[in-house]
């Protein structure tokens, strides 16, 4: 999951070397937090949170066939 939510965020951003994911595990429950510079927070975001809804939607789709439940937090 860190790898999509990586590829996702990079496409976003004007600053690709300053995307940061880490990923946490915890039994089957994952935490992937994604850390981009300040100027492109609001890309990430989007308009009302659209595009955070987005990324959590396709990565939470993609963690369905490893029955494992994935949070994806903005950092």
């Amino acid at each position: 999951m860190k790898e999509l939510v990586e590829v996702i965020a990079k496409a976003l951003v004007d600053n690709p070397d300053e995307v940061v994911v880490t990923e946490e595990a915890e039994g089957r429950n994952i935490t992937v937090k994604l850390q981009v510079a300040p100027s492109d927070m609001g890309k990430v975001i989007g308009k009302q949170g659209r595009i955070a809804k987005a990324i959590r939607t396709v990565v939470k789709a993609a963690s369905l066939n490893d029955k494992t439940r994935v949070d994806v937090e903005i950092i």
